[in-house]
């Protein structure tokens, strides 16, 4: 087993998901203390997405998100470049598909809106895929993007960097095949911007009504955008 480096190589960290793939989703659980699934139910509330809408969940892993997004009817296609977490995810009823966030396989205008959960900051070039992203996505459909992010109130920053990260990769060690995985999970979510930085990224690569709303006191953070019309 093996960990990828914050260089982010595309196919380290794809080698370094195929190898946690099988135990992922109970880790990701017992390493936020079950707030995944509150953060999973408010990204869908945020995302909206309705009955007739096409919606891509990148970085899908096992499809765990997809599921969720698709309560309401939408039609939901969950998208990854690790091929032993869509394996992993086969059991659940929603279409798969392997994908690179940096050239995806879709044409032009296909999806009413676009998803991505705790997975942006293992994009090697972040701009690059929020461009290619809004490619995809219909004048006028959305981004959603829930992931790790900065409390804003100095203490709890202070307790988080300090300790909670330590914490989250002491429990994902002992929860996972390959431990030092968690280390540059660890690492990525301390080198990942605030929500402010990250907004301005979003907005960078073409975006508009760039918006954020903080979960679990700033320790994650839901952006939501607009593609122009």
């Amino acid at each position: 087993m093996s960990r990828a480096s914050l260089d982010k190589d595309p196919h380290e960290v794809a080698a370094m998901f195929d190898g946690v793939a099988s135990g992922y989703d109970r880790a990701n659980s017992f390493m936020t203390f079950g707030f995944d699934r509150r953060w999973r139910t408010t990204t869908a509330r945020v995302l909206d997405a309705r009955r007739g809408e096409k919606v891509l969940d990148l970085a899908a892993g096992t499809g765990v998100s997809t599921v969720e997004y698709a309560r309401g009817g939408a039609w939901c296609l969950a998208a990854d470049f690790s091929f032993g977490m869509l394996r992993a995810g086969l059991h659940r009823k929603v279409p798969m598909v392997a994908a690179d966030a940096l050239n995806l396989p879709f044409a032009d205008e296909s999806f009413d809106a676009v998803t991505i959960s705790l997975a942006l900051r293992n994009f090697v070039d972040t701009k690059a895929a929020l461009t290619e992203i809004a490619r995809v996505v219909k004048p006028g459909g959305r981004l959603v993007i829930c992931e790790v992010s900065t409390p804003p109130f100095a203490p709890i920053r202070f307790v988080h960097r300090r300790f909670m990260l330590k914490l989250l990769t002491w429990v994902g060690k002992r929860t996972s095949s390959n431990p030092e995985a968690y280390s540059y999970l660890a690492e990525s979510m301390l080198a990942w911007p605030d929500q402010r930085t990250l907004g301005e990224i979003i907005a960078s690569a073409g975006w508009a009504d760039v918006e954020w709303l903080n979960l679990t006191f700033g320790v994650v953070a839901i952006h939501r955008a607009r593609k122009p019309a």
